[in-house]
């Protein structure tokens, strides 16, 4: 017993050290490995796993739309990232370069890519000529490189994998459209299948993406009070399209530059993942995501029937088509009990010699370890039913925290206070001055979340300046 304490105080208490904790859960959960390359981190299988049902599930939903997926290269030489200023600024400080190739010095700097706009902008210019050309709704599977000051497993590493998508569109209303699409196509999965309620709307100016005229996000709320911005979708109108000469040629014989998007989701979101569902024994996965949904546990294995008993109880719930595991090891049952709490998996069965005299099993939920017995021959139906159930509750239980973490604040008093004392998004008015946004950070550290879809008048005037207000936003601390 003594092995299997130690094993659950590997992880320090959230509520001691919520950073803390959300590392040792990286680690003790074998999802990631430090590597010697500082701030980059190897995704173990654990981790991997995860990420593979992610995009999996992500790219059927792309697809699912007209989406394509290509590969562009890793680097971008230095001329072609210059054309556009204001991505040049805003990436600046985190770009990698390539100066040399072997022992011999490049003529051009080449950039190791820290998002892939330029890119898809040559590519484009060469490959649209017409309308008929048109749409082209791209996406890539990829790493990318930003050299991060602070880095944190997940949330915030120098080389992280994502997806890009890239499309271009012969109307600023279909750029919209498809920019919208994306953003719910976002919303869907993170609710759908991460069981994590989000926030829809748009970014301010000064928050939205280098180059873009709009970024629309989806804001999430860690279960410290702290936001993730989880998803965003840009529309870029035809601003990328000018700088890089990317025109068509329309019906009317007349030149016109394309309308761009481009949206992305990253590992990060295995780091949301774990802040809003995860407790003080490990990960809790929702069973939509889970690599391995169910793990069949026997006790006693040694004893006569028991192993037989559990092997075919596993291949019942996988010919269920239920991601089902079964624990043969030589360890303790109490030890295999706090390894499934560890890696989060969100059902498991126990066997043992006296459950198959009976012909029956005990499921055991992970989120809650409510226990139920069921019989032997209904065990896949149950797990089924069960999954499903826990996947809705898990929703619910995030969903009911982030609204009681949301405050609404009208006097900037009632706001600071808010913001120092309650973590959670707080709700307040906006005159849309970027200097009040700039006040708001220096004097708390919150920062404008999104100015959401669904608006409601909480004043008249803005929380910061007292002038007329324009918008309701969600402000908040975030990673």
């Amino acid at each position: 017993m003594a092995k299997e304490k130690k094993f659950v105080e590997a992880i320090t208490s959230m509520e001691e050290d919520f950073a803390q904790w959300y590392t040792d859960v990286c680690i003790r959960a074998d999802l990631i490995g430090y590597t010697s390359v500082k701030g980059c981190m190897a995704i173990k299988p654990a981790g991997y796993a995860i990420w593979e049902n992610i995009q999996a599930e992500l790219d059927r939903r792309f697809k699912e739309t007209g989406v394509q997926n290509v590969y562009m290269p890793m680097l971008i030489p230095e001329n072609l990232l210059n054309k556009e200023s204001e991505l040049v600024q805003g990436f600046a400080p985190e770009v990698a370069w390539v100066t040399h190739g072997g022992s011999e010095q490049l003529q051009e700097r080449l950039c190791i890519r820290p998002t892939s706009e330029t890119l898809f902008c040559d590519f484009y210019a060469k490959d649209i000529h017409s309308h008929r050309d048109l749409p082209k709704l791209y996406n890539q599977w990829c790493s990318v490189l930003r050299w991060e000051k602070t880095t944190r497993p997940f949330l915030r590493s120098r080389e992280f994998l994502w997806q890009e998508g890239h499309t271009a569109h012969a109307t600023a209303e279909e750029a919209e459209e498809r920019t919208v699409m994306m953003l719910n196509v976002y919303a869907d999965f993170l609710e759908e299948v991460l069981a994590i309620p989000v926030i829809k709307g748009r970014k301010t100016d000064k928050e939205k993406f280098a180059g873009a005229k709009y970024t629309y996000t989806v804001e999430s709320l860690m279960h410290d009070g702290k936001a993730l911005q989880s998803g965003t979708s840009h529309n870029f109108d035809d601003i990328f399209a000018q700088a890089y000469d990317v025109q068509y040629t329309d019906r009317d014989n007349t030149l016109k530059y394309v309308h761009q998007t481009s949206w992305g989701m990253t590992t990060r979101v295995i780091g949301a993942l774990i802040m809003v569902h995860g407790d003080n024994s490990g990960l809790v996965l929702p069973p939509r995501i889970a690599p391995t949904q169910v793990m069949v546990i026997p006790i006693r294995q040694d004893a006569e029937g028991v192993m037989d008993a559990a092997q075919k109880a596993r291949g019942a719930l996988m010919a269920a088509g239920i991601r089902t595991g079964l624990d043969d090891s030589e360890k303790s049952p109490g030890w295999k009990f706090s390894e499934q709490e560890m890696r989060g998996i969100p059902v498991r069965v126990e066997m043992g010699p006296k459950d198959v005299a009976a012909g029956q099993a005990v499921l055991v939920r992970r989120d809650t370890r409510e226990k139920t017995i069921v019989k032997i021959d209904e065990l896949p139906s149950a797990a089924a039913g069960l999954l499903e159930q826990i996947q809705k509750d898990m929703f619910e239980r995030a969903k009911a925290h982030r609204d009681a973490h949301t405050y609404d604040a009208v006097t900037y008093e009632e706001f600071c206070e808010t913001v120092d004392k309650k973590p959670g998004f707080v709700r307040a008015m906006w005159c849309g001055d970027q200097a009040c946004e700039e006040k708001i950070k220096a004097d708390t550290t919150a920062t404008s979340r999104c100015m959401p879809f669904e608006q409601i008048r909480l004043a008249d005037t803005c929380v910061c300046c007292g002038k007329p207000a324009k918008h309701m936003v969600y402000w908040g601390k975030a990673y």
